[in-house]
Formats: structure tokens, C-alpha cells, sequence
């Protein structure tokens, strides 16, 4: 039996990014400056919310427990708990690297993808989860910056040792 042959079409666009450039009167060749007063003000800007930043994310680590707390004591509503720690860990990767603390971002980022649609939800990823928010609980605490060094690989260490020791659970 031989099947009806297949048409495939092909349609290749026009890269139009050049023109739009043009029309803002840019050369596509010309270099770019930027107002040095903006630029030191904005840096000025972003050095004060580091500052900020670690009194700031405690406050949501601290949101991150509370919610846990709820799963803990509420295996029925237990996914919605999930959805709003995943929700909070996604909002949290994209900032612990740009004020200085990349841990939080990798805690986050992990937590995240813990958290995401299809995981489970027993006692066990609850452990998993709690392990996650003392990991960024000790980086915001200890003011670990950056990578962290060796205190940064022995939290990374810790994290995934506990993850695998609560995965092994059902």
C-alpha cells in the first residue's frame, strides 16, 4: 500500500532588521555611545538595590518557608502549594546573580525545576523543597557572594546530597 506523497512548503523571510535600523538613522556600522551620566547613575542605581537585595530576598525565602510549612500540614492542597514555590523560584533565579549572589540563583533555578508541572508531591520532594530554602537561607545569612568558593561548593554539595538522599524515599 503506498501512501499519498506529502507536500512541504518552504518559506524563507526576509531578515528586515537592518532596515528597521535605518529607519531610526542608525548606520549599521556605527558605533554606540551611551551618556556617561546615565550610565553612572545607573550603575549607582543597581549598587543601592545590592545593597538591599539580601535583607529583600530573606523576605521571600522567608514567603518560600511559610508556603512550605503549608505543604507540610496540608498534603490535600498540596499541588497549589508546589505552583506558588515554583512560581517564587522563578522570580528568584533571574535576580541572586545580577545583585552578586549566584547561589540563590542556582538554589532558585534548582527549586524551580523541582517545583515544575509533572513532579511529585509526597513527603519526601517536601524534604527536598525544605532543603532548597536552608540552602538560601544560610547564602542570605552568611552573605555568600558570588559562587561562594568553598562554602558555595560545600551548600551545592549539601543541596544535592539531600536531594538525593530524599529521592531515594517514597
Amino acid at each position: 500500500m503506498s501512501k499519498a506523497g506529502v507536500k512541504v512548503r518552504f518559506y524563507r523571510s526576509k531578515n528586515r532588521l537592518k532596515e528597521k535600523t535605518a529607519g531610526l538613522g542608525l548606520d549599521a556600522n556605527a558605533v554606540i555611545d551611551f551618556d556617561e551620566d546615565l550610565m553612572s547613575a545607573a550603575e549607582e542605581a543597581l549598587n543601592e538595590m545590592a545593597e538591599d537585595y539580601p535583607d529583600w530576598v530573606m523576605s521571600v525565602i522567608d514567603e518560600l518557608f511559610e508556603v512550605h510549612r503549608r505543604c507540610v500540614d496540608d498534603e490535600v492542597n498540596r499541588k497549589g502549594y508546589f505552583e506558588r514555590i515554583n512560581s517564587i523560584a522563578h522570580d528568584m533565579k533571574g535576580q541572586g546573580g545580577t545583585f552578586g549572589y549566584q547561589l540563590i540563583t542556582d538554589f532558585a533555578e534548582g527549586l524551580y525545576k523541582f517545583t515544575s508541572k509533572g513532579s511529585g508531591l509526597s513527603d519526601s520532594h517536601v524534604e527536598i523543597i525544605k532543603a532548597h530554602i536552608d540552602a538560601m537561607r544560610v547564602v542570605i545569612r552568611e552573605r555568600v557572594e558570588g559562587d561562594g568558593g568553598d562554602i558555595g561548593s560545600e551548600l551545592k554539595k549539601g543541596l544535592q546530597d539531600s536531594v538525593e538522599k530524599y529521592s531515594m524515599k517514597k
